[in-house]
């Protein structure tokens, strides 16, 4: 039987509290009725015997303690789904608001999600191809893969992510049944406005599933947005066998949300004010990707978060770290001086990248060409500390030629620019390009038979329009 209870006994932040509430479960959903007939919803967070606490959704102002009418569901928050939500835009309550008219329901589902059976799981291989080369080619995004990227205040994070979205796509030989579950938290009306144009602009709004939370909205529904997106690709992945690829932006916000609403329950902080559960909160999202052996489609998730400071200390980079497969890091050196997309090469990893490349996902040769691009370019940074030291005129010619390489490979291979989409093979052969500007004898993580076969320094000369170098003997001897 359910129970309207009328009154309330306190109002702080976006809680309210009832007593004397018997019969009600953890997470129920609640619908509130206030004096002048508007409804809200909200959720049960907190039970102390007989007393509740209840999160707004949609905040608590104008909600009298007297005459405000609250009757529990019996269920937790679930979400309306069908497969007409593909092209959909929602708010972070998972409600429409593209004009579009209400979801044909299929089916209703709790927005916590289900429990995987990690007998079930199975292990992620093959790659998805994002058309951006220093992520194809050296921090590869493995389908069922969580691959987080680390930004800063400023950075271009918001381009690159429309970028991924544009240009994301996984083999042909696995189908063309693949979307995007892309959910923004706490943005700015320009934003959500610039996300938003972008795909109708790219004509890629079709395979997109949008879910917008303002800046201006209630935190609450900025800590369920993340929950909602998760089950529409739970839905899409392992009902419809669609591999999904969730992006998440900006984490950041959404932790800070979290923070303001542990504080208003009066919870004892962690570290930098932070929730102690922030590790398990962060988990209970992350851990949602993945394929399962009972369905064909798959969830990969690139959750997007600013470091506060540029710290990757900090707690919610750090913690982040520890449940993720890898980071893309931005580099703020690298967008100071215009190059796009700005990742940071050396900081960033995959750690599942080597199980989906080489041959029969990629090209035989990727594995290979990655581990001497990434010593390569360790090598710049050490003939670069050296030049800053001694003087570039007083560097060997080798490291001059590392000096050069370094300059063309950020130029030419990191910094392709917003609208460039690059195939894999595309990308491997850049990098094959680059590394001929370097000596054969430099390229020590490369066997003498792909250097014969691919190592060409005549046409590295002529694509990047390079001084040809004197011979290699003589170099060696000056």
């Amino acid at each position: 039987m359910n129970l309207q209870y009328i009154g309330l006994d306190e109002i702080k932040g976006p809680l309210i509290f009832l007593d004397g509430v018997t019969g009600v479960g953890f997470e129920e959903m609640v619908e509130i009725k206030l004096n002048d007939g508007s409804s809200r919803f909200g959720r049960v967070v907190q039970m102390e015997g007989e007393k509740v606490a209840i999160q707004v959704f949609e905040g608590t102002q104008n909600i009298s303690l007297v005459n405000t009418k609250t009757k529990f569901t019996g269920h937790s928050v679930e979400m309306s789904l069908s497969k007409e939500i593909l092209g959909r835009t929602f708010n972070g309550s998972g409600r429409p608001i593209d004009g579009l008219g209400e979801v044909f329901v299929d089916e209703k589902r709790n927005i916590n999600g289900q429990p995987l059976n990690p007998v079930s799981r199975i292990y992620p291989r093959d790659y998805i191809q994002t058309g951006v080369s220093s992520i194809d080619a050296l921090t590869t995004l493995i389908r069922g893969q969580k691959l987080p990227i680390f930004s800063g205040s400023g950075m271009p994070h918001n381009e690159l992510a429309v970028q991924i979205v544009k240009q994301a796509k996984i083999a042909e030989s696995k189908g063309n049944d693949f979307c995007i579950v892309f959910a923004a938290m706490g943005v700015k009306n320009d934003v959500a406005a610039y996300f938003r144009h972008s795909f109708e602009e790219a004509g890629v709004m079709n395979k997109v599933v949008m879910f917008l939370n303002l800046s201006n909205e209630p935190i609450i529904e900025r800590i369920l947005t993340p929950r909602f997106a998760l089950t529409a690709a739970e839905y899409l992945a392992f009902k419809h066998d669609i591999h999904v690829l969730v992006i998440l932006t900006d984490i950041t916000s959404y932790c800070e949300a979290l923070r303001e609403f542990s504080s208003s329950k009066g919870e004892i902080p962690g570290r930098k004010g932070y929730p102690g559960y922030l590790y398990s909160d962060l988990a209970s999202l992350y851990e949602r990707a993945g394929i399962v052996s009972q369905a064909k489609g798959s969830v990969t998730q690139i959750p997007i978060l600013t470091m506060p400071n540029d710290d990757i200390t900090h707690p919610i980079p750090d913690l982040t770290g520890y449940i993720t497969e890898g980071q893309i890091v931005l580099s703020r050196d690298l967008n100071q001086i215009g190059i796009f997309p700005p990742v940071g090469i050396l900081p960033s990893l995959s750690r599942l990248m080597k199980d989906g490349i080489g041959a029969g996902y990629t090209r035989d040769d990727h594995s290979d060409v990655a581990n001497q691009m990434f010593a390569s370019y360790a090598q710049v940074q050490d003939a670069r500390s050296l030049a800053s030291v001694i003087g570039e005129d007083e560097l060997s010619p080798v490291d001059r030629q590392y000096i050069e390489f370094g300059n063309l490979f950020e130029k030419h291979f990191i910094g392709q620019g917003f609208e460039s989409n690059r195939s894999i093979i595309d990308t491997l052969d850049l990098g094959w390009d680059l590394l001929s500007v370097l000596p054969k004898e430099e390229l020590s993580r490369l066997d003498e038979k792909m250097i014969n076969k691919f190592y060409n320094h005549e046409r590295a000369v002529e694509r990047f329009h390079i001084i040809k170098r004197p011979i290699i003997s003589a170099l060696k001897g000056m």
